[in-house]
């Protein structure tokens, strides 16, 4: 089991926070700079910091401010097609070739 499944979601909103927090300061932005990137209040900013509930607009306002948005895709990465479905998209496929009655074979390929 990781350890984040045995967290509370309160434990989980404030890693997360503390994850912008640190990111931000890294990037040395401001809370300030951070919310007029994002157009939100500073407060909103603070707030999901300490992991205070937020909508998910504001975490990719924020992320989006913080140039960290691409980093979503490690969070839930897309799932590819199925064995099945690739299977099926492949179709049947050739396996040798087969000469043309159109065009007679050369000298040499006899």
């Amino acid at each position: 089991m990781n350890a984040e499944q045995g967290m509370t979601d309160k434990a989980i909103l404030a890693a997360l926070g503390s994850r912008i927090r640190q990111r931000r300061l890294s990037a040395n932005v401001t809370q300030r700079q951070a919310a007029q990137r994002a157009g939100i209040s500073r407060l909103t900013v603070g707030a999901l910091e300490r992991g205070a509930p937020s909508s998910l607009t504001t975490l990719v306002q924020v992320l989006r401010a913080l140039d960290c948005l691409d980093e979503l895709a490690n969070f839930l990465p897309e799932t590819g097609p199925s064995p099945l479905q690739l299977a099926k998209l492949r179709g049947r496929q050739r396996r040798r070739a087969r000469q043309s009655s159109a065009h007679p074979p050369a000298e040499g390929d006899r």
